[in-house]
């Protein structure tokens, strides 16, 4: 369960370490630390940061800009995957401050762990910027990131340069409290309970290998890379040499050898004879006979009604 807005504050000298966690949403309470930041710099920690919404986009840009009114100037340090997609979603997220460290989310598909991996902005280079090699606690082997790297590193290519680094980087160190170890953070992607649901993302199996099976008998050698099927019986081999080349199958089938007319025919006469119908050959004179003494019957008829119109008259 996310957890509520939580903020705390420590000072040295004109350095304000801010520390915020959990979820900035409409019941935040940036507004209160506005009085409690005086005028400097503005170290504010986002690596707790679970999740922000439109409420709290707005209450967030705000805070910014009354911290900037009062000559506070901000560098965001160790920004959550939440905060670093709306980085790249709202042009003034940051105002006019930097962003010195994020983190970068990742995956292992081996042994699905999740990671996520603080970076330096300063470390990252010129673009196009690529996500650094991790690797799993678990297997030891080079996990997948977890995002689009156009995408998610995107506000890099906006960033400022950090004025007063070493000053920045030992207030960081002394007020964070964070150990040497502490900049990982690693969760099993099955403890998930929002698993499945839109915006997560499930381990991406391998696409299984595809093996082309052909339907045609083959002619001559055969290729290594075509899977081979297994022989029905009564059919001949395809790969086995022969003196006379193998002529096609009709109508696609293989195996056997077609019958020929005389014996297709007694076949087919022999079933009808079974079912109950006469045989072709039998029936043919009948229908013959029949056709003749209808032609006949028809040729009497126009007799008899020729004759009796000739009478009448």
């Amino acid at each position: 369960m996310s957890q509520k807005f939580q903020s705390a504050i420590q000072h040295r000298g004109d350095v304000s370490y801010v520390k915020l966690a959990g979820v900035i949403d409409e019941d935040n309470e940036l507004g209160e630390l506005v009085e409690k930041i005086p005028a400097g710099t503005a170290v504010i920690d986002l690596g707790e940061i679970e999740r922000i919404n439109s409420c709290g986009v707005r209450d967030w840009v705000n805070w910014l800009t009354k911290l900037e009114g009062n000559g506070t100037r901000s560098v965001l340090v160790e920004c959550s995957p939440a905060i670093v997609a709306q980085i790249n979603l709202v042009n003034n997220f940051t105002g006019s401050g930097v962003v010195k460290s994020f983190y970068v989310p990742y995956f292992c598909p081996e042994c699905d762990e999740e990671k996520v991996l603080l970076v330096e902005t300063s470390d990252m280079g010129p673009p196009p910027h690529e996500p650094p090699t991790c690797r799993c606690d678990e297997c030891d082997l080079v996990m997948d990131f977890d995002d689009m790297p156009d995408s998610y590193f995107a506000f890099l290519s906006n960033q400022k340069k950090l004025a007063e680094p070493d000053k920045i980087n030992g207030a960081v160190k002394d007020m964070s409290g964070n150990t040497p170890s502490g900049k990982n953070k690693v969760k099993s992607r099955a403890s998930q309970p929002n698993l499945g649901q839109p915006g997560s993302k499930p381990s991406v199996p391998s696409l299984p290998s595809i093996q082309r099976t052909s339907t045609q008998p083959a002619t001559g050698s055969q290729s290594g890379a075509q899977k081979k099927t297994p022989s029905k019986p009564g059919s001949r081999p395809s790969n086995k040499s022969s003196s006379k080349p193998p002529s096609a199958p009709p109508s696609g089938r293989t195996g056997s050898k077609p019958p020929s007319s005389p014996q297709l025919a007694a076949a087919m006469s022999l079933r009808m004879q079974q079912a109950g119908y006469p045989d072709r050959a039998m029936a043919q004179p009948r229908s013959s006979n029949a056709l003749v003494f209808t032609l006949v019957a028809v040729l009497v008829a126009a007799i008899v009604v020729l004759a009796y119109l000739v009478l009448t008259k």
